[in-house]
């Protein structure tokens, strides 16, 4: 099981207590609070982790801290679990992104399956977030005319294309072809393609 945190809100005492006691047997980092006004009053000095919430609490309900967390552009992966089976709340959480829905009394392998679910998810986030900032940064390194010339590679363009595109000659474009694969490290057009595109999308 990964070392991420875990982040365990629930109203119900008893409930917290046998989640905590079940995660600790499987070195699971939890921490506990008695309801999302206590999380969400620590959670600017929380690391990322996974988020398991009751469904129904008094005064901020588990589906309002979760959209309340989406607004702060806080995605922590989410396990929502829920006593009462309510089959819209379920749609709404899936809708906001959680992970896994699990009705109380909570399975303890299904439990630990989605926690394990999230953290995965939760790494491989990290690890994209960290690709496109690399990515942006060696692209950031480009002069505006080696911007204008990626772009039209990553568009498909052959060096002719861009050349009258540009107005410029195809001496040129090569130039700033070879001056691109130096700074970006290959010489391919589909590398280099896929460094633009993953440099224009959200991570």
């Amino acid at each position: 099981m990964s070392v991420r945190p875990v982040y365990l809100v629930d109203d119900d005492e008893a409930v917290r207590r046998a989640l905590v006691l079940l995660l600790s047997t499987v070195d699971v980092d939890v921490k506990s609070f008695p309801d999302p006004e206590s999380f969400l009053a620590a959670l600017g000095k929380l690391p990322p982790g996974c988020l398991i919430f009751d469904i129904r609490m008094p005064v901020i309900s588990g589906l309002k801290l979760q959209e309340r967390l989406i607004a702060q552009g806080i995605d922590w992966p989410t396990v929502v679990i829920s006593g009462h089976g309510d089959i819209e709340a379920c749609r709404r959480a899936f809708r906001n992104g959680a992970v896994d829905f699990l009705s109380k009394p909570v399975d303890e392998q299904d439990l630990i399956d989605a926690i394990q679910k999230a953290q995965d998810m939760l790494d491989r986030s990290e690890r994209e977030a960290a690709e496109h900032a690399e990515t942006a940064d060696l692209l950031a390194s480009l002069t505006g005319r080696e911007s204008e010339v990626l772009e039209r590679i990553a568009g498909g363009f052959t060096t002719k294309e861009i050349a009258a595109s540009m107005a410029v000659s195809p001496r040129t474009v090569e130039s700033h072809r070879a001056s691109i694969g130096a700074k970006l490290g290959t010489t391919s057009a589909a590398e280099m393609t896929r460094l633009w595109l993953q440099a224009n999308r959200h991570p």
